[in-house]
């Protein structure tokens, strides 16, 4: 069976000196590797080929047969890397806590520790249910349970 650390290793090698990074991966037990990556301006469908060719030259065939699946996480994805957060700094977020609340705003910043997010208050006039921007709020990484970017069309 093919080694998730032999894979991820072979990944970090190539995303080595770029602005890409891996996001997360999987190795099923019927060798079915996922490889999620991102990158600071995005990653290209040119760039997700790249990479799962320099995956297969590193792998062989011959020993063990595999499917392997190279992509970007969808837009709706979680965060689950930090540099997921710094990315997507001055964009809408959603969070939820630990302590079962939800918050909703713009993050500001992201560093190992907190993310500071511009709430967002819900409006008490029922006729507008527009947003309104709150004050800055720390929250510290551990606290939460998912982050998510909120597409607005």
């Amino acid at each position: 069976m093919i080694k998730k650390d032999q894979i991820a290793q072979i990944v970090e090698t190539y995303l080595a000196g770029s602005d890409l990074f891996l996001v997360r991966m999987s190795v099923g037990k019927d060798n079915l590797i996922n490889v999620y990556v991102d990158g600071e301006n995005g990653v290209t469908i040119d760039e997700c080929v790249k990479l799962s060719r320099y995956i297969e030259q590193n792998l062989d065939r011959e020993k063990e047969d595999f499917e392997l699946r190279v992509s970007s996480p969808g837009a709706d994805e979680p965060f689950v890397n930090i540099r997921q957060y710094r990315k997507n700094i001055d964009r809408p977020v959603k969070l939820k806590l630990k302590d079962g609340s939800e918050k909703r705003g713009v993050l500001e910043s992201a560093d190992s520790i907190y993310i500071t997010l511009q709430e967002e208050i819900k409006s008490k006039n029922k006729k507008h249910k527009k947003m309104t921007t709150g004050e800055s709020i720390r929250i510290p990484l551990d606290e939460i349970i998912e982050a998510r970017v909120i597409i607005i069309f």
